[in-house]
């Protein structure tokens, strides 16, 4: 008895757990009138909402005001109740409009709903008193309300740091819709994603390598611009590197933007706003892009501000025995093209190909980062070594405006027997070299031998001629 009271219990705990966690979004009539609202509700069951994300925005629609409600039922004895949150929305003119998909979460559950198509036709004549419309504003609307357009005190800007840069230098760009602090015109981002993904289209140098800052969300910065504050929205950053010496031409590119113009006479309930459109252009912006200057390597180095940091792993060093040396190079500039480090051809170490980790930093308008090269060095010979001799890496420098170099500053004391012939006697060719001691050295000609390709060839022809000849051959008279 015990035992099915708890199975009971565990049951109806359960069925309630899912209960209390539904979340459901109901959509309003899609077929309405100018003069109509459309709505989306958003319902959770045995909570009380105490928080819920905001819904979403609709081309040709603005929002008004939300509401909510409750219910509460009481069946067989079971309690249950669920709140309801609704967003209206006035249409801003007749056509066809399109609710993407979207989600919405209370009390961080969440659901999702796959959108609609809304048609907003003529204005639809009420037949009886509706509280709603009039509380919305739409009972008493002006239809004759006059829209003024109040002039907006924001542009739109592509700007870099340089002007002028060395091939393989980087060069910051930002892309960003500014408004002034003092601005009283109201505006709205219109299908930013869209309009972005054209715009760079435009904008990109084939001539570069990019690295994007990957802006996920458009957030206000205050900035000041000769000596007036303004909201930055940044739209788009990334650090260019030319890749030869042409030069670089970002062309004028335009972001459409929703303008609103007030009405003349505002009443406290009811369209006050009228939504119109204006594009903002950038200006026009050239780089120009320097040669590197003349050095054997100048087709080769990279570009930027680099340091040096080394580590060994072993302390004490024998022939024979390998030890790994890490050579990271770090600093400003092109982090994914840092070439491997110069080693030279010696026999007194076996340097093994490195293993490669990268890591890169996109912040503060530059990209900083290391590259770290792990080599695994075997000695051959005893002795003192300074690996400076064997290992360095040239770049060309853009703080100094020169070629530098990155040497290593390892020294080592290296012990033990040479192991050199070791190395040598080791290292078997293999292959047709093991078979020289098994053939013998009797000399034969290397002139090909052309008897058998004579007999093909005559073959050959023979069979093309004697069909011919019968051909041609008179036959016998009877």
């Amino acid at each position: 008895m015990l035992r099915q009271f708890f199975f009971s219990t565990f049951a109806c705990l359960l069925i309630f757990q899912a209960f209390s966690q539904s979340v459901t979004i109901e959509i309003g009539t899609t077929e309405i009138g100018v003069n109509q609202t459309f709505s989306i509700t958003a319902t959770i069951q045995n909570e009380r909402i105490k928080e819920y994300s905001g819904f979403p925005e609709i081309n040709g629609f603005r929002k008004l005001g939300t509401s909510s409600s409750s219910s509460t039922s009481i069946i067989n004895g079971r309690v249950s109740s669920s709140q309801s949150i609704t967003q209206n929305y006035q249409p801003l003119q007749k056509g066809e409009f399109t609710l993407k998909p979207f989600q919405i979460k209370i009390n961080g559950k969440e659901a999702k709903s796959n959108g609609t198509k809304i048609t907003v036709g003529e204005t639809v004549q009420r037949k009886k008193w509706d509280p709603f419309a009039d509380f919305w504003g739409f009972g008493k609307q002006d239809q004759t309300q006059e829209y003024l357009n109040v002039k907006e005190d924001a542009f739109f800007a592509l700007s870099t740091n340089k002007d002028e840069v060395y091939v393989g230098e980087g060069i910051n760009l930002n892309l960003a819709f500014y408004v002034a602090l003092s601005n009283k015109a109201s505006m709205e981002f219109y299908e930013v994603s869209d309009q972005l993904t054209e715009i760079l289209k435009t904008i990109k140098p084939a001539n570069c390598w990019e690295e994007n800052f990957e802006i996920e969300s458009i957030k206000p910065v205050i900035v000041t611009i000769q000596g007036k504050q303004y909201r930055q929205y940044k739209l788009y950053e990334a650090v260019y590197f030319p890749l030869n010496t042409e030069e670089i031409i970002f062309p004028s590119v335009g972001l459409k933007m929703i303008k609103y113009k007030v009405a003349k006479n505002p009443v406290f309930f009811g369209r006050n706003k009228q939504e119109d459109f204006k594009t903002f252009y950038t200006k026009r912006k050239n780089i120009q892009v320097k040669e590197l200057p003349d050095h054997p390597l100048k087709e080769q180095v990279n570009v930027g501000v680099y340091q040096l940091e080394e580590n060994v792993n072993e302390r004490k060093f024998q022939t024979g025995k390998s030890f790994t040396l890490n050579y990271k190079i770090k600093g400003k500039g092109n982090i994914s093209a840092i070439k491997e480090p110069f080693v030279s051809e010696i026999d007194d170490f076996v340097v093994y190909p490195p293993n490669i980790q990268q890591n890169i930093t996109r912040a503060n308008g530059s990209i900083v980062g290391s590259k770290n090269f792990e080599f695994f060095v075997e000695p051959q010979e005893p002795g003192e070594f300074n690996l400076k001799d064997y290992f360095k890496w040239v770049y060309f420098n853009t703080a100094k405006e020169k070629y530098d170099t990155l040497f290593s500053n390892v020294s080592l004391n290296i012990t033990g027997e040479s192991k050199k012939n070791d190395f040598i006697a080791s290292s078997s060719f293999g292959g047709v070299y093991d078979l020289i001691e098994k053939e013998d050295n009797k000399l034969e000609s290397i002139q090909p031998d052309y008897t058998i390709r004579y007999y093909v060839l005559i073959g050959i022809i023979l069979s093309l001629l004697l069909p011919v000849y019968f051909w041609v051959k008179p036959k016998s008279q009877p």
